[in-house]
């Protein structure tokens, strides 16, 4: 069997990096493929970081840095495109003098219906890269499932009840040994969480996820979006790794050099932290993003991309090395291995 099905990671992920001009479009090319979400952020001061995906619409966007209902607007994304996407002239996506970063996923387009779960879920899925975008409806009853469509138990469920004001919750299968009953808030620095009104205490499956009572998973009457990811090998990883709070930090192997990273403490409050490879082309990777806040771009040289995984440099390390555990979510720049048996390499 070979190691990867992927060799081009850029065909399913990229980070897209493009200065604002006023204009009223702006195509964003390169990217690798025609996106199905794009999350963008403006680096150089406070503001949000907006999400678009192609079954709300490109009208419609959600803020990962708090719990608002979703938005609507039609100034801001014009369009998902064949190697890329168009924004539109509004100031949180282009204004001059301005820089950008879009983290952009592919799906399977526009979605379909599907009814594996009892709650009828519209997907839009991608099997070869695990990951698929699901809108359903809550109904506030515990036991409710919802179909994913990724043919593989998820590893990581981003859930947004986008009709009224509430928390981002994050199902992670390598958070604490209960996951099922666990959950983080993105748009929060909190430790884990523990209720079972999110998860029902139930583990996903190859088909479903399961609700339990709780309005931001599971909002009577109000839709929510989720971002299911599955693990593939050489191409994406979602675990967790112990802190050791010394100048030694410790090694994390993903079988892969990452295109981007993103972390959380589990067991402590800490902000989330997401890393790139196109903000950082060089090792020490420092450029630092918190989806939980509005804030600017930070800088701290603490951690490093190598062929098979992330190593972190130094004790406290900005945040990602206090002594305690800390879950990941890792996308490839390359496979450590190819599928042709071709070794990756390091920067």
């Amino acid at each position: 069997m070979a190691y990867t099905s992927i060799d081009k990671s850029t065909e399913h992920f990229n980070t897209s990096l493009y200065a604002g001009d006023s204009q009223s479009t702006h195509a964003i090319t390169g990217v690798g493929h025609q996106p199905d979400w794009v999350w963008l952020k403006y680096r150089g001061g406070n503001g949000n970081y907006n999400l678009w995906d192609v079954i709300r619409g490109v009208n419609n966007y959600i803020i990962s840095n708090n719990g608002n209902a979703g938005s609507n607007d039609s100034t801001l994304f014009d369009s998902f495109d064949s190697d890329g996407f168009t924004v539109g002239n509004g100031g949180i996506v282009n204004d001059s003098g301005r820089n950008y970063v879009g983290w952009s996923w592919k799906a399977g387009g526009s979605g379909s219906s599907n009814t594996d779960g009892n709650r009828t879920s519209t997907v839009s899925v991608n099997t070869t890269a695990g990951f698929s975008i699901v809108k359903y409806t809550g109904n506030e009853s515990a036991g409710a499932t919802v179909g994913h469509g990724l043919g593989v138990a998820p590893d990581v469920i981003i859930v947004k009840n986008y009709a009224v004001t509430k928390e981002w919750n994050v199902y992670h299968s390598a958070n604490t040994s209960t996951p099922q009953n666990d959950y983080l808030i993105l748009n929060e620095d909190n430790a884990t969480n523990s209720n079972s009104g999110r998860w029902n205490n139930t583990a996903p499956s190859s088909s479903i996820f399961t609700l339990g009572d709780g309005s931001e998973t599971n909002g009577s009457g109000n839709t929510h979006i989720a971002y299911c990811f599955a693990e593939k090998k050489g191409y994406s990883k979602f675990g967790s790794y112990e802190a050791n709070n010394n100048t030694d930090g410790p090694f994390v192997y993903t079988g892969f050099k990452p295109s981007l990273l993103i972390l959380k403490a589990i067991d402590q409050t800490g902000n989330w932290f997401i890393f790139d490879n196109k903000r950082d082309t060089d090792n020490a990777v420092s450029q630092i993003l918190y989806p939980d806040l509005s804030s600017s771009e930070d800088s701290a040289s603490v951690l490093d991309f190598v062929s098979n995984g992330v190593k972190i440099r130094n004790s406290g390390s900005g945040g990602i090395n206090h002594s305690g555990t800390y879950i990941y979510m890792a996308f490839a720049e390359n496979p450590f291995v190819t599928s042709k048996g071709i070794p990756g390499t390091a920067r």
